[in-house]
């Protein structure tokens, strides 16, 4: 066991792993002996992990075995993976037609998660990953993800104002306020050159009701910008953010099924 992991939690997740793997189930004994634990040490864990229903007791054989807790978080993960493979499979669609980087992010805190990102080929792109966060007015993703908000609310979020990223960075509260109307009537997101002075980029926001669960864009560096090519990605945005937006209603996605990527 590494020196940083907690004994408790790990001998639980031994147990349902050695369970995972024991189809016929096992003895108190049998357990206690292949994770090297005394009977003594883990009999409370069993008894929580049964009365969870993470893990089953049956009576008549003495043998514990995976319960109906454990296939529950098993499903969510699924579900989980399941959603985000429909979101890039359509995403992976976009950059084929555009051969630009697709993105999507969600909320958080005032800032930009991103959760999912699709490269192109072409050996000028926009570089970016999974994990990277920022300030969401700055970036045509946040401005997707804050097209509810009005200036109150803006501020509220920004108490110590918006920093500028490059001179293009918008720092007025009331021209951000405007854009997030104009994003709110037309459901597409604009940023050109706001967080990276050589990108430009268009956003869409993905709801499920009336929240945004996250949104999703197409950057592309901004020399390679064409009027043509702004309502291709627009296009192409709005009719996969319908069918996203459908999948959601389908199958009952929330916000945190939509955080797990590669």
């Amino acid at each position: 066991m590494a020196k940083t992991e907690h004994r408790p939690t790990s001998r639980v997740l031994d147990i349902l792993e050695l369970l995972a793997n024991n189809q016929e189930g096992l003895s108190l004994t049998e357990i206690a002996e292949a994770i090297d634990a005394p009977k003594s040490s883990i009999l409370p864990l069993m008894h929580t992990m049964a009365q969870r229903k993470f893990i089953f007791f049956n009576a008549h054989t003495y043998k514990y075995s995976i319960g109906i807790g454990s296939f529950c978080v098993g499903s969510a993960y699924t579900s989980n993976m399941n959603a985000l493979q429909f979101i890039k499979s359509e995403m992976k669609y976009i950059v084929k037609k555009t051969n630009e980087i697709c993105q999507m992010g969600i909320f958080d805190r005032g800032q930009v998660l991103y959760v999912a990102k699709v490269d192109s080929d072409d050996p000028i792109r926009i570089i970016s990953y999974v994990g990277k966060r920022l300030p969401a007015y700055c970036t045509a993703l946040g401005k997707a993800l804050l097209c509810q908000k009005n200036i109150d609310d803006l501020r509220e979020l920004y108490p110590d104002g918006l920093k500028e990223y490059t001179p293009n960075t918008i720092t007025d509260f009331e021209v951000l306020a405007e854009q997030l109307k104009v994003v709110r009537k037309t459901m597409v997101a604009t940023e050109n050159g706001e967080a990276n002075e050589q990108s430009y980029c268009l956003s869409v926001p993905l709801f499920k009701g009336d929240d945004i669960l996250a949104a999703i864009s197409v950057s592309i560096p901004s020399f390679r910008m064409t009027d043509e090519k702004t309502e291709l990605i627009k296009s192409l945005l709005l009719e996969t953010k319908v069918k996203i937006e459908t999948f959601f209603r389908e199958h009952d996605i929330d916000s945190t099924q939509l955080t797990l990527s590669s």
